[in-house]
């Protein structure tokens, strides 16, 4: 199994160690080496949890909103505003409540960090999987035929043989006019 499925390359660059001080050179299983003491004492011990961004359990002073505040809101939202006292109050908390997850986001230090390009799979068996080869378009190329002095393609159409596709629609009509059938609206007076 090749090291770089241990350790992404974004942490690689974040700790400024090649990938050998990681893994060890028995790879399947191997206790961790000397050289990765370091590594494995800092993701042993986890630096954050989720608790710690509840508001309940963090000493930081709530962001106080209104009643004001929140109707101002609701109505910029097109929402309708609480029918009670008590659901006013669960949404106001609500609302401070992801608002301190929001700052403990924003708080999290990100220098020298790249932005994320996209959310999807990075191994090397995601990109092999997303990847699309003429062999994987061969059925749908074959569907195509050339055509005109440009020689651009065109798609050959199926013919659908089925029993659905030959019943008469305009059987059971009570009115036809030609191939549409008629519908009377009722006049207004």
């Amino acid at each position: 199994m090749p090291a770089s499925r241990f350790i992404c390359a974004r942490c690689r660059v974040a700790t400024h160690r090649p990938v050998s001080q990681f893994v060890s050179s028995q790879r399947h299983g191997a206790p961790l080496s000397t050289k990765t003491s370091t590594a494995h004492k800092i993701l042993a011990q986890p630096s954050w949890s989720v608790r710690s961004l509840l508001a309940e359990n963090d000493g930081s002073p709530a962001e106080t909103i209104t009643s004001s505040q929140l109707h101002h809101l609701l109505k910029l939202s097109a929402l309708p505003l609480p029918k009670s006292e008590q659901e006013e109050a669960s949404m106001i908390a609500t609302l401070q409540s992801q608002l301190h997850f929001v700052k403990a986001v924003q708080r999290v230090d990100t220098t020298g960090l790249e932005p994320l390009q996209a959310i999807r799979d990075e191994t090397d068996e995601g990109r092999r999987e997303g990847t699309i080869c003429l062999k994987d378009l061969k059925e749908a190329l074959a569907k195509e035929a050339r055509v005109g002095h440009h020689k651009r393609p065109r798609r050959i159409k199926d013919k659908i043989d089925s029993e659905a596709e030959k019943w008469d629609a305009l059987s059971t009509a009570s009115k036809k006019a030609g191939k549409y059938f008629v519908v009377e609206s009722a006049k207004k007076s």
